[in-house]
């Protein structure tokens, strides 16, 4: 099999439809399913059964596949470690980002990287820090944004220190917490985020909030909280100048300093060795010095 036909096979699995694929890899129809049955004649095998809600891999298909895939990310690494020792920014740079940085801090700094580098790719994961380090370890993605202070053995950079804040459109100040009846709402995470707002919480109040609701980002909890729905407890780096019309009242440690959240970027030092991560890091360290 030639190179190209790896690729044809994964975009197939991926997209699992016919049309998608042959869309996605500028082809025709009745082009792309003679060259799947060319492919099929070669392993002397059934590759994907078809049926009207689209493909399905067989099992020899599921192994020709991976085998597929494997060849493909291989190239893609030979072709990004040889563009490495061009002067150009070529290949795709890899991030795995905690998804309150990728809503709120990391358009910025991509949108420098992309107008800087025009040749260079982007993949995005979002997620949450576990998945960012099983992405790190997986060797799936090239550098990790994590919040917190991940336990990690390679290169780790320091990127930016948010303050805690209780957000309300009503509640000025913290001891109005125990009096209200509004609902407290909470996004889920599995950080050492929820930990630290738990504690904070028992140590300031002594008890649980009265009413709590629960929300799977934390983007929904903070247009809940701007829609005056309930309070919320939410770091800087969502908060906008322009939200005005809201209070923010920082949320303070035992020694009665503000409580605040790290952002770190990690990766391997090979990883920091490609010229395309070599730029992102530059992008950034630009950005933060015409602050």
């Amino acid at each position: 099999m030639q190179f190209s036909e790896f690729q044809l096979l994964v975009v197939l699995n991926t997209e699992m439809n016919m049309r998608k694929a042959a869309e996605k890899l500028f082809v025709s129809q009745p082009a792309l399913s003679q060259r799947l049955q060319s492919i099929e004649k070669a392993w002397d095998t059934k590759i994907f059964v078809r049926s009207p809600k689209g493909l399905t891999p067989t099992p020899a298909g599921e192994r020709i596949i991976d085998f597929a895939k494997e060849v493909v990310e291989k190239e893609e690494k030979i072709r990004e470690q040889i563009t490495a020792l061009d002067s150009e920014v070529y290949g795709t740079l890899k991030i795995a980002c905690a998804s309150i940085i990728g809503q709120n801090w990391l358009p910025q700094i991509l949108k420098r990287f992309v107008t800087k580098y025009p040749h260079a790719k982007i993949s995005l994961i979002t997620g949450w820090s576990s998945e960012i380090l099983k992405n790190l370890y997986d060797d799936t993605v090239h550098i990790g944004i994590i919040r917190g202070n991940p336990d990690w053995k390679g290169i780790k950079k320091h990127l930016i220190t948010d303050t805690m804040y209780l957000v309300d459109t009503e509640i000025q100040s913290i001891e109005q917490v125990l009096k209200t009846d509004r609902p407290f709402i909470q996004f889920k995470s599995d950080s050492t985020y929820y930990q630290e707002i738990q504690e904070w919480w028992h140590r300031t109040f002594q008890m649980v909030p009265k009413r709590t609701i629960i929300v799977d980002q934390i983007e929904t909890c903070k247009q809940m909280t701007l829609n005056g729905i309930g309070y919320a407890i939410l770091p800087s780096v969502t908060l906008a100048q322009e939200d005005t019309h809201i209070y923010k009242i920082p949320l303070l440690n035992e020694a009665n300093e503000p409580l605040e959240r790290d952002t770190w970027l990690i990766g391997y030092e090979s990883a920091f060795e490609l010229k395309q991560v070599k730029a992102f890091v530059e992008i950034i360290e630009e950005t933060f010095n015409q602050r």
